[in-house]
């Protein structure tokens, strides 16, 4: 069974109802992301933080995977399916992936601020004075800017391996996340698909793009990979 590595960002879920990361002047949902979504923020101002999160749990919460979702999980059945994805909503999960990294975290998930190696489900709201076993604060499991990602080499093994790659809903202008498709193998076909594509640099692979959204691209790419794996 060959193997396919799909990388996805919020465009993927843009079409269930979630709002992307932020638009063209910085906000995200009328918030300033760096009050929102680094330490920095988070030391001054946690309530904010927390009930920013708090709101973007509970509207995923409202919202089911579409059918680009639904497509990468069937998929499955013909090809050994790595998903690597920049959102941290669980849509993939909820599909029927079975093979889901999540690079910059984890909505439903909490984290101790002093170990961070405590992560626990955490599906409601989540307050300050909510705390770990021995009293420290916990915070939203999320990658916030300026935070290292811990799953990035095993995204760079799982790109290294495939026999196919496809970028799914993504500018690819957010790094370390929009390097990962430099460390496919030679010769590895690419597909790339969004309805607003951005052009791509220095791409050695056999490139293919999909203008279209995910839920009409993810069937349209998975009869062209019956071709070529």
């Amino acid at each position: 069974m060959k193997t396919l590595t799909i990388l996805t960002g919020a465009g993927i879920s843009a079409e269930s109802g979630i709002a992307t990361f932020r638009d063209a002047n910085g906000l995200w949902e009328g918030h300033d992301v760096m009050k929102v979504a680094t330490p920095e923020g988070f030391r001054h101002n946690p309530e904010l933080v927390l009930e920013f999160y708090n709101q973007r749990r509970r509207q995923l919460h409202t919202v089911q995977p579409n059918e680009g979702h639904t497509t990468l999980a069937v998929m499955e059945q013909e090809f050994r399916t790595h998903i690597v994805t920049q959102n941290v909503d669980d849509l993939h999960e909820r599909a029927g992936s079975s093979s889901v990294l999540h690079l910059h975290g984890e909505l439903l998930k909490v984290r101790s601020t002093k170990n961070p190696n405590y992560i626990i489900e955490w599906p409601g709201d989540l307050h300050w004075g909510d705390c770990d076993p021995k009293g420290a604060q916990l915070r939203p499991h999320i990658v916030w800017f300026g935070e290292e990602v811990p799953a990035l080499e095993q995204a760079v093994q799982l790109v290294h391996e495939a026999d196919a790659l496809a970028v799914i809903g993504t500018s690819l202008q957010v790094y370390p996340a929009a390097g990962l498709i430099h460390y496919a193998r030679p010769g590895v076909p690419l597909f790339y698909i969004d309805p607003k594509p951005a052009t791509l640099f220095d791409i050695a692979n056999p490139l293919k793009i999909i203008p279209e959204s995910a839920t009409v691209g993810v069937p349209m790419l998975w009869e062209k990979l019956k071709k070529v794996l």
